[in-house]
């Protein structure tokens, strides 16, 4: 019945998904941006509502006082692709950091730049971040939250990221506050393969952290905060329990 209910979600994502490509936002890319925006927003609700009724997965959202609404940073925890999804239904207007390998998927791409996403080619290194802080103080022009996901890939539940310094750099030149933000999602949608677990996805956002920091203490301090309310989710959560994720990861 899993396997069953795991297919039709995957089929039904990427129906949705197509609909909303082709009908909806391919119109819309002369459109005004804040269209666009709004689309993504309706695509992540109806990706929750088919998890739902689908996928027998429900989505809870706790520390809701800390979603921020103007500009700010938002760090979260990166499980799964679903994280990414999320976001636009929970935040009013968010600015992704992607990497330069996705902008060359047609209708992705095209959707990205039309919203204003930040595209960074991170084999370049320096000449990167560089590039990165100059676009996220255009994108800051105008009250959006930018999403940039510290460990830069995805990583099993339980087993702790390598945090990437483009966190850093943002926290120094732009002089905003940090929201991580806790998940266990990746217990639900798998990083790898169709299996979709019933249960419930929790996004926590978590208290931020203020500008100003130096930056070991403010690395330290973002990690310590994103892992330990992660590994919390992970190893409460009645569908980890079993299944083969280092349940003590810290």
């Amino acid at each position: 019945m899993q396997n069953l209910r795991s297919i039709l979600f995957v089929i039904s994502f990427y129906v949705w998904s197509v609909f909303i490509s082709l009908v909806i936002l391919t119109p819309l890319l002369i459109a005004p941006r804040s269209w666009t925006v709004a689309v993504f927003h309706l695509w992540s609700r109806g990706i929750i509502w088919l998890l739902k009724v689908v996928a027998d997965i429900r989505v809870e959202v706790r520390g809701r006082e800390f979603i921020p609404t103007t500009p700010a940073l938002v760090a979260p925890k990166h499980q799964c692709m679903f994280d990414v999804f999320a976001q636009f239904s929970l935040l009013p207007d968010a600015c992704y950091v992607t990497k330069k390998e996705l902008m060359w998927i047609p209708f992705f791409s095209w959707f990205a730049k039309k919203a204003t996403m930040i595209e960074v080619d991170r084999s370049a290194q320096a000449a990167a971040l560089r590039k990165m802080v100059k676009d996220a103080k255009e994108r800051f022009k105008i009250p959006r939250q930018l999403v940039i996901f510290p460990e830069g890939t995805r990583v099993e539940p339980g087993v702790p990221g390598d945090y990437k310094p483009g966190i850093a750099a943002l926290y120094r030149e732009l002089d905003l506050p940090v929201y991580p933000m806790a998940t266990n999602a990746g217990v639900h949608w798998p990083r790898h393969g169709f299996q979709r677990i019933p249960g419930t996805i929790v996004f926590e956002y978590l208290e931020p952290i203020p500008p100003g920091l130096k930056r070991a203490e403010f690395m330290r301090t973002l990690q310590e905060a994103i892992e330990t309310a992660t590994n919390r989710l992970v190893n409460e959560d009645p569908a980890h329990i079993g299944r083969p994720y280092p349940a003590d990861a810290t």
